[in-house]
């Protein structure tokens, strides 16, 4: 079979609000959002421009001061300005989650990611009972988000606390009678088993960190481990198969270096390889557009 046909420009994947999330205003390195109804400021770089709507931010239920650390650039600590709870529920189309604050300025799952959970489920819906597998799945959105269109969710984290997170998510959205299998390991370990045992997907979402542990103290690093991944995983797709689906948020990839890693990953497989970003896009007409991670997709 000819090799995948990489698209020649990029795409722009936008999430807009929706009932439980808005990105209401940017600006001064800061973003100011409502999660359900909560509002937290979160540090975010790149805004180089002015607020828009100053009298929104001092109300603010929550604010995260990053850490001076410069070793890790994701920790700090949250100062709350209201009675913000642990966990409070969320939801997106079928999939209800938790949402809370971590010591990671995020709230346990990434709202940008709404545009894949959306691709994603038009795809598995075209599809008769796919597999999916789900590595670095975190709390489970889009393995809950396949799951409730119809998939066979296998679904890895090397994460405990992140596992039962991802349980709980599923308990809340009534999913808990789906096919859906919960994997506390390493995500390269998992696969290199899988690709041993001959199994296959008609669909991966893979969704590497930068850096992280497995739970036996594997390390991973994604430029140096990526590459054997992705092509490993692709050896796991059926010949049915119809997407896998690469995302990451190191500031030093790029969409074109993702795309051109899955058309070596995929090198005999035809289909098409989509690349591009995903950007969160602020409330209005004239909402200014903040982009966040890189994604690259095989499809057949």
């Amino acid at each position: 079979m000819a090799a995948p046909v990489v698209a020649p420009n990029a795409e722009i994947m936008r999430t807009r609000g929706w009932a439980d999330y808005a990105l209401l205003d940017s600006g001064d390195g800061r973003k100011l959002e409502r999660y359900g109804r909560f509002t937290v400021v979160r540090p975010e770089p790149q805004c180089f421009w002015a607020p828009r709507r100053p009298e929104l931010w001092d109300r603010a239920d929550a604010v995260f001061d990053p850490s001076a650390a410069e070793e890790d650039e994701d920790a700090g600590r949250w100062r709350l300005q209201g009675k913000v709870p642990e966990t409070w529920p969320l939801a997106w189309d079928q999939v209800r989650f938790n949402g809370r604050l971590t010591a990671f300025r995020h709230l346990a799952f990434f709202p940008e990611q709404a545009a894949n959970w959306a691709w994603l489920q038009t795809r598995v819906r075209s599809l008769p009972q796919p597999r999916v597998l789900n590595l670095f799945g975190y709390t489970g959105v889009a393995s809950l988000v396949c799951a409730a269109a119809g998939a066979q969710v296998t679904h890895v984290d090397a994460s405990k606390k992140a596992i039962g997170y991802a349980r709980e998510n599923a308990a809340l959205s009534g999913l808990e009678d789906r096919p859906v299998r919960w994997i506390c390991e390493d995500a390269r370990k998992y696969v290199q088993r899988e690709v041993r045992r001959e199994s296959r997907y008609e669909g991966i979402i893979l969704d590497p960190p930068k850096y992280g542990r497995g739970p036996d103290g594997q390390v991973w690093r994604l430029f140096e481990d990526l590459p054997e991944l992705a092509r490993l995983c692709a050896s796991l797709l059926s010949d049915g198969a119809a997407f896998l689906l690469l995302n990451a948020y190191a500031a030093r990839v790029s969409g074109p270096a993702l795309a051109h890693l899955l058309a070596d990953a995929c090198a005999e497989r035809g289909g098409r390889i989509d690349w591009g970003e995903l950007a969160l896009a602020e409330d209005g007409p004239e909402g200014r557009e903040i982009g966040l991670s890189f994604f690259a997709r095989w499809s057949a």
